[in-house]
């Protein structure tokens, strides 16, 4: 039989390529050794056929808007990995949300990377919310990306990016991390680490 041939058609961000081992080293150590994941906004599929791959114990659920499953379903299809499911449709201003497959119905860690900061902040607020529903009692959250710190940005280049963020969405933009921290303290999650990550970026961890 001819092995077939990995996929030259599939979407690609360079920027996975780049942040992948970074995030997966916060994860190894954030994350339950056995857990089912919701990661939100998974994009290309990249970081989901990354991260299942070295923690095999971890039920990897993607999800993103209904127009990016194709590509995901393409890099998930390609790896063939026992614990990426199909991808699953998520619009998190509107639902539905996903039931997770453990006995429960809910999943014990979520993750999501480069999202917030291009939803709109009402968005983020209802992505919160969602998760709220989702989540289990002592649920793990981290979020990956660039924060604004007491108000301020952290770098010229992530000043630079809000502005070309706003300039094409009037209503994305960086966001604060004390205001993300005061969402997630709504629904029961404390911070429990902030991790710097290459390029300006940062992990950041809540639990239940």
């Amino acid at each position: 039989m001819t092995p077939s041939m990995p996929s030259t058609d599939k979407p690609f961000s360079p920027a996975c390529e780049r942040n992948r081992d970074p995030i997966l080293a916060v994860l190894r150590d954030a994350f339950p050794r056995h857990a089912h994941v919701l990661e939100i906004g998974s994009g290309t599929g990249q970081h989901a056929v990354h991260i299942a791959a070295a923690l095999p114990g971890l039920r990897w659920q993607c999800s993103d808007r209904v127009e990016q499953l194709p590509g995901i379903a393409q890099w998930l299809g390609e790896a063939g990995l026992p614990n990426t499911p199909s991808p699953v449709a998520l619009d998190v201003s509107t639902g539905p949300w996903p039931v997770s497959d453990a006995a429960d119905g809910r999943f014990d860690a979520a993750f999501t990377a480069n999202t917030l900061h291009i939803m709109a902040w009402p968005a983020v607020e209802a992505c919160f919310a969602g998760l709220d529903r989702v989540l289990a009692s002592k649920a793990t959250l981290v979020v990956y990306g660039p924060f604004n710190i007491d108000g301020r940005f952290t770098s010229d280049s992530n000043a630079a990016f809000d502005a070309w963020l706003k300039a094409r969405d009037p209503a994305s933009g960086l966001r604060e991390l004390a205001a993300v921290d005061a969402l997630a303290a709504g629904i029961g999650l404390r911070r429990v680490d902030d991790i710097a990550m290459p390029a300006h970026n940062r992990c950041v961890v809540w639990r239940r």
